[in-house]
């Protein structure tokens, strides 16, 4: 047995990366607890890096010109502080070992793979790994049949901390390396078993036949042995085996169906076969001792359920997303999306594509049909899965919240990539320009995928509007860069609709000539917004109007602002642009005629509105009540109040929102007209006042408004209808 007392040698700059890269929290504390000590030296109170005096400069030159003073120093390390900073700090979940361990025995049947073909050999025929846990020994082991190693890969390999034999084995290929896809990169991947073990054993064969031993522990990392193996031998020509001996808090990983769950979740597309050891019962016929021999000699015998251990291939499913469009038929889409994102819905739409140039990646995007169970009650949930993330189809993530925006997040799909700016522990996506390109072209992707269901399947898209329209919705508030592209995607209902759902372009289109805006009203519901009194004018000149009755569709329109050239405007609003001249004329005219009794009625109300006017849009109502240009609409105060935004005080910041309402009357409506008449003879008789504060409460329901007092409101109704049948 030969002892290694640690001669990990650490590459400058991969150590760079491990320790000062990705650990950066602790970078500040190495800097401010460090220490002085007599001859030079600083020494860290964590007993980590230090810096050890190469050689001293110090000279003057015979013409007195001063030569620069130097001390070079080596970086040095205490390995078993770096070795814990690998294992506990890299990784943020312990499952990750399994991802981990299988991608190097992946990379390893790839590098055989490869050189079989190279040399012409047949060795690459029976590749695969196995992983089988043994509760007995408390151990769980990982082999694979490929490359192995001898025992000076032993030492390069597992001997020096960030050596990445796949990168080197890469590196040397040239440009061969093209033709084989390997996972690992950093060269600490391995020492992730510690997470779960505190003791690892290596057991390997390579091209040179004998077969080797390392062992290292979790309680004293600074060193590890290898000695010639005797044990039992590895089958295959070449290959490894690795032995986790296993914490006690680990005892989970020696479950069968633990492990089969997490080798689907992170190795399901590796390309070679992953069998697991599972123990099945099985059915078997065995001699029925409590029966009597048959007259005719005949054994009895009976079934019983008999413990058997098992292989199984867990890796079935194929990587669809890395075929070409061509290759795969409907049902092949729809097969694989239900088996990935555990789905029982049939999705409308998918889109199946590569993007090459700057970065290089598959994507595989589907529409659901059903909202997803996680998004049933929260459509932001944090829990939602909407994109896995593979590097060389190992499973990286499904939270990375920076690679589709979060009005997609109902959205299901496959991303891999070859290059993403992931971490060393491969479970952060960096931000990079590659990462804001992969995301511009999944946005892209998703509008067009959208688009192409509306005009392909309107029945489909209504219903796939139903369920996710509110997601647009939220794009276009948010999304400033794609909002033009997701307006023509919206649906309302309309006038003119009936009870089908109409678009902005379609609407534009029903447009008579002389209508300059498009115009939409709020109301609770849809019937409550149809009967608005704000429409009787529009009605009557044919102009069609939206109906909105959930506060984001208001908020939408709001950012829309403007569609082929149209305003979009809120028909319960001020507005004078959509006046014609004689119309301003003539509201000039009555506003005009009407002066005294519009102070009087304003004088009666009090600050519940901030004026009177003459209305141009009532038919058959005798008055509403309408906001300013900048006020908000009833249905939006309602949603201002609920979030809690403004104060119920008069005197929060948004108060002046509240506070816009004007009363429009229509001077040719016989109640207004007798409401004059009794202010003319009798401007403080109650009747009068009781008749004011009716037609204002009745405008204000009938816009949408909640009443202050609806008792009060109650009883003067009560106080009419008593007053007309005593007549």
């Amino acid at each position: 047995k030969e002892e290694h007392q640690l001669n990990y040698s650490i590459k400058n700059q991969m150590y760079k990366t491990v320790l000062f890269g990705v650990v950066s929290a602790l970078v500040q504390p190495l800097a401010v607890n460090c220490f002085h000590f007599p001859g030079g030296n600083i020494v860290s109170r964590f007993g980590g890096v230090r810096q050890s005096k190469q050689s001293i400069a110090s000279t003057t030159t015979g013409s007195g010109e001063a030569v620069s003073t130097a001390e070079k120093f080596n970086f040095e390390s205490n390995v078993s502080r770096v070795m814990d900073i690998i294992i506990n700090s890299l990784y943020s979940n312990k499952d990750v070992f399994i991802r981990e361990l299988i991608s190097n025995a992946a990379d390893a049947c790839d590098k055989k793979r490869f050189l079989s073909l190279t040399d012409g050999s047949d060795s690459s025929k029976d590749l695969g790994i196995r992983v089988y846990p043994n509760r007995e020994l408390n151990t769980l082991t990982i082999e694979d049949r490929g490359i192995g190693m001898n025992k000076e890969d032993l030492i390069q390999n597992l001997g020096r901390i960030a050596e990445s034999g796949t990168k080197r084995f890469m590196e040397n290929m040239g440009k061969n390396k093209d033709a084989v896809s390997l996972i690992g990169q950093f060269g600490v991947g391995f020492y992730s078993g510690f997470l779960v073990a505190n003791k690892m054993e290596v057991i390997t064969k390579g091209s040179k036949g004998e077969q080797y031993k390392w062992v290292a522990l979790a309680d004293s990392l600074d060193q590890y042995t290898i000695e010639a193996d005797n044990s039992e031998p590895i089958e295959s020509s070449t290959g490894t085996r690795i032995v986790l001996h296993l914490k006690d808090e680990s005892d989970q990983y020696l479950d069968d169906v633990a492990l089969r769950s997490l080798i689907e979740k992170y190795s399901e597309f590796i390309p070679f076969p992953i069998e697991l050891q599972r123990n099945v019962s099985r059915p078997e016929s065995v001699v029925d001792t409590s029966a009597a021999v048959e007259a005719d000699g005949t054994i009895p015998m009976k079934t019983v359920m008999k413990k058997v251990l098992e292989w199984q291939v867990v890796n079935t499913k194929k990587p669809l997303w890395l075929r070409s469009p061509k290759e795969c038929s409907n049902e092949d889409y729809e097969e694989f999306y239900k088996q990935t994102f555990k789905a029982y819905d049939t999705p409308l739409a998918h889109s199946h594509f590569t993007v090459e140039g700057n970065v290089d990646f598959k994507a595989l995007l589907y529409l659901p049909s059903e909202v997803p169970y996680e998004l049933t009650r929260d459509m932001f949930a944090s829990s939602a899965r909407s994109m896995r993330l593979y590097v060389k189809r190992v499973f990286i993530n499904d939270k990375f919240e920076d690679l589709i925006p979060r009005w997609l997040l109902f959205l299901r799909g496959v991303v891999d990539s070859d290059d993403l700016p992931l971490n060393v522990g491969r479970e952060i996506l960096q931000q990079s320009r590659s990462l804001r390109i992969i995301k511009q072209r999944l946005v892209k992707k998703s509008i067009e995928m959208m688009s192409d269901l509306a005009s392909r399947n309107v029945t489909e898209y209504d219903n796939f509007w139903k369920n996710f329209g509110k997601y647009v919705k939220v794009g276009i508030i948010e999304d400033e860069k794609v909002r033009d592209d997701l307006v023509p995607l919206c649906r309302y209902f309309s006038s003119a609709s009936a009870d089908g759902l109409t678009s902005l372009p379609d609407y534009v289109k029903r447009m008579p000539e002389d209508q300059k805006f498009i115009y939409y009203v709020v109301g609770e519901t849809r019937a409550q917004a149809a009967m608005s009194p704000a429409l009787e004018k529009l009605k009557q000149k044919g102009y069609e109007v939206i109906y909105v009755s959930e506060p984001i569709d208001e908020m939408t329109l709001q950012n829309i602002e403007k569609f082929s050239d149209k305003v979009i405007t809120d028909a319960g609003k001020e507005i004078s642009q959509d006046l014609s001249d004689d119309e301003k004329n003539e509201k000039e005219k009555q506003n005009s005629d009407l002066e005294e009794f519009r102070k009087w009625m304003k004088g009666i109300l009090g600050d519940k509105i901030t004026r009177v006017e003459a209305s141009t849009r009532l038919v058959d109502s005798p008055a509403t009540l309408v906001q300013s240009e900048y006020g908000v609409s009833p249905s939006m105060q309602k949603y201002l109040r609920a979030q809690a935004v403004v104060e119920s005080d008069d005197k929060g910041q948004f108060a002046n929102i509240f506070n816009q309402a004007v009363l429009e009357i229509n001077p040719s409506h016989p109640i207004i007209q007798s409401l004059k008449r009794l202010s003319e003879e009798n401007a403080e008789s109650s009747e009068a006042k009781d008749t004011v504060e009716l037609v204002f409460n009745t405008a204000a329901l009938a816009a949408g408004y909640v009443l202050d007092n609806a008792a009060e409101y109650s009883q003067m109704v009560v106080k009419m209808m008593s007053k007309l049948a005593s007549k």
